[in-house]
């Protein structure tokens, strides 16, 4: 097979070599082409800080020695504790929401219009919203992460079901089994590995709205963290935030990967 086929073949097998050391010459050339630009004042500190800056600014954060203490500890902490909080919402409500739509098409027909078009809503723009009804604490912070992230899960979980083949609850109503015992014991255990990939991007969705859900009134908080360093145009402190935002979401999407992979081993690795 040529080069070029195998190129060009979403197929083709990758080794895990060349695909790690495709990953990493990705990145380097991202950090090389950060240093060319702020090392020859191609582009100004104040919009776009060096990456020794950044990284100056990051050994601050994880220990401010003349306070004896760890910003980047207490933020990360309170971030990761909403991101948790939201998520333990958003799969104990929206999994069985999608698996009821998926499951009846009555009720899918009842809920879709209440659904679907949140998923093209400008979901920061219900910020002031829940402010009013909410109030600023944290109960706020961890009903806005929710409601960015359910209206993608619901969906998602809905159409796992539906994509599993009608020959399944078929099979199952000729051996006997009761309608709902089609979809708990043929239908959803099939959709479980798309529904766990559900989960995997509304987690992703969370983390990506985290910074937003911080803005109000958070004592601390990644987004807190960010919004103090911009105030006092710190945007070393602000582009070392950013990428510890970056790390947990990827930290926390290849950890939910992984476990997936555990749970349904026979689900096809890409």
């Amino acid at each position: 097979m040529s080069d070029a086929s195998s190129t060009w073949n979403p197929y083709a097998p990758l080794a895990a070599s060349t695909a790690r050391a495709l990953g990493v010459g990705a990145v380097l050339a991202v950090l090389v082409l950060w240093a060319v630009l702020t090392g020859f004042d191609l582009v100004s500190p104040n919009k776009l800080p060096s990456p020794w800056q950044v990284a100056k600014a990051f050994a601050y954060l994880v220990w401010d020695g003349e306070n004896q203490r760890s910003l980047l500890w207490n933020a990360t902490i309170w971030s990761l504790g909403r991101v948790f909080a939201a998520g333990v919402l958003v799969v104990a409500i929206g999994i069985p929401v999608g698996v009821l739509m998926g499951a009846s098409t009555r009720v899918n027909a009842a809920l879709s219009p209440l659904v679907d078009p949140f998923r093209s809503a400008p979901v920061v723009a219900l910020l002031p919203i829940m402010v009013m009804w909410f109030g600023i604490g944290e109960w706020m912070k961890i009903l806005f992460l929710y409601a960015g992230a359910v209206v993608y899960l619901i969906p998602l979980v809905r159409d796992a079901v539906r994509a599993v083949p009608q020959a399944y609850w078929i099979s199952a109503r000729d051996l006997g089994a009761t309608p709902w015992e089609c979809i708990r014991l043929a239908v959803l255990p099939l959709a479980m590995p798309r529904i766990a990939d559900a989960v995997i991007v509304a987690v992703s969705v969370m983390w990506t709205y985290i910074t937003v859900a911080e803005y109000v009134n958070a004592r601390e908080g990644l987004g807190q963290l960010i919004q103090n360093a911009r105030r006092f145009s710190a945007m070393d402190q602000v582009f070392a935030g950013i990428i510890v935002i970056i790390a947990f979401a990827l930290l926390s999407y290849h950890l939910m990967r992984w476990i997936k992979g555990r749970l349904y081993p026979w689900e096809t690795r890409v």
